[in-house]
């Protein structure tokens, strides 16, 4: 499972990579929440609850490498990237269930 946070005003262009690659089952949600840097500070005023978008995605062990490629790529904000542009997380899934028909996934 890969679990990438992202900016919001990059997620179309990330979803539009996965889908490109062919990777079209995505689970997007809102999210809120800070790096480490802390927020962003304006003036006075620190924001330390940032709007970002998680997105999340099943894949096969072999196609994990191509998936984070993908959102690295597509997620940064310049080439070399900047404070805030989010994060990917990689984690195993023991078991996968089709909900309407109860069936164990492979």
């Amino acid at each position: 499972m890969i679990q990438a946070i992202v900016r919001p005003e990059k997620v179309h262009e990330v979803m539009k990579s996965l889908l490109d690659a062919g990777f079209p089952a995505v689970t997007k949600m809102d999210v809120f929440g800070r790096g480490k840097q802390r927020g962003l500070k304006v003036g006075e005023i620190t924001y330390d609850e940032l709007p970002k978008e998680m997105l999340v995605a099943v894949v096969k062990s072999e196609d994990k490498d191509l998936v984070v490629e993908t959102i690295t790529k597509s997620a940064r904000t310049s080439d070399k990237g900047a404070f805030g542009d989010g994060k990917i997380f990689v984690s195993s899934v023991e078991e996968v269930y089709t909900v309407s028909s109860g069936v164990k996934e492979e």
